[in-house]
């Protein structure tokens, strides 16, 4: 699940991600050249990061699940073709 705010020409995005037996969820993503960043583990095991981004701009952005698997997110605004053969999700700021 995605949630946006807009703060002037800044667009808060915050990153919700929740599957069962998974550890470690990190945000990968256009705007810091793919370097994983770890989300925050709710008590309901949510995992979470918000990130402030440049409104007006679309990002390309990955879930990296326990350092090995990569997720799409669904409920992202599309999903574009990458060049490794799969896809990205791609959010609208």
């Amino acid at each position: 699940m995605i949630r946006k705010s807009y703060v002037k020409n800044l667009c808060v995005v915050t990153f919700y991600y929740k599957k069962d037996n998974v550890q470690k969820v990190e945000l990968v993503g256009e705007w810091n050249d793919w370097k994983p960043e770890p989300m925050k583990r709710k008590k309901d095991g949510t995992f979470w990061i918000s990130k402030r981004l440049r409104a007006g701009r679309s990002y390309r952005f990955k879930y990296l699940l326990d350092g090995q698997h990569w997720e799409n997110e669904l409920e992202a605004d599309a999903q574009v073709p990458n060049p490794f053969g799969t896809t990205d999700s791609l959010i609208n700021t």
